[in-house]
């Protein structure tokens, strides 16, 4: 049988294993850095009108606040990053280069201004596209800017755990696309499962052309 180009990425490592516990605020309530290399293994649902959307979490970025040169926040409030400055447990959500979506789960305290970058997923069920890298991510979730500020502990879109092992290997190296941060852009705050096929880009590889 030929194999799809969604193969590599319906590993039965990636399957739901026992029950779903939907995460709740307390999950967020903290520091961005520790938030996301925890987020990786959980489960992003979508509950859409063509059914539910799931996908494993295998990789993030961790964006720290106003003093974090590569984080939106840096800029102060302003109407594009009322979400991020919210309270935790809510999307983030933005548009990039005018055509791709990326979501962020708030993190910390109300007012800090940290979130976490989802930056990849590794397709679960309902889900019929790759989602390695943010655009392509919100792009096979149904996620857009009618999300933005969404509850993270609702009943639309949320992040849960299973009963599946905690990943083996986490691998820290510096965030994608943040050059313009001077220092901040070799901070190790992107955080990916070592070794999944649905990682976006391993440190050190070429952007593929």
């Amino acid at each position: 049988m030929p194999r799809t180009k969604l193969d590599k990425f319906t590993l039965p490592v990636d399957a739901i294993q026992g029950e779903c516990r939907r995460l709740d605020r307390a999950f967020y309530d903290r520091p961005a850095i520790t938030v996301a290399p925890d987020l990786l293994g959980r489960l992003l649902m979508h509950a859409t009108p063509e059914g539910l959307r799931i996908g494993r979490i295998v990789e993030v970025e961790a964006y720290l606040g106003p003093t974090d040169l590569a984080a939106h926040t840096s800029r102060g409030r302003t109407a594009r990053t009322r979400a991020m400055f919210g309270p935790p447990g809510h999307a983030y959500v933005y548009l990039i280069y005018g055509m791709h979506h990326c979501i962020n789960a708030v993190t910390g305290p109300e007012g800090s201004g940290t979130a976490v970058l989802l930056r990849a997923l590794a397709p679960v069920s309902g889900v019929d596209r790759a989602a390695n890298g943010p655009g392509r991510l919100c792009k096979a979730m149904g996620i857009s800017l009618d999300h933005y500020g969404i509850d993270l502990c609702g009943d639309a879109l949320w992040i849960a755990q299973d009963e599946s092992p905690r990943p083996n290997g986490i691998v820290a190296s510096p965030r994608i696309g943040v050059d313009y941060a001077g220092e901040w852009a070799e901070k190790p705050l992107r955080f990916h499962v070592d070794g999944h096929p649905a990682v976006s880009r391993r440190p050190g590889k070429p952007k593929p052309k």
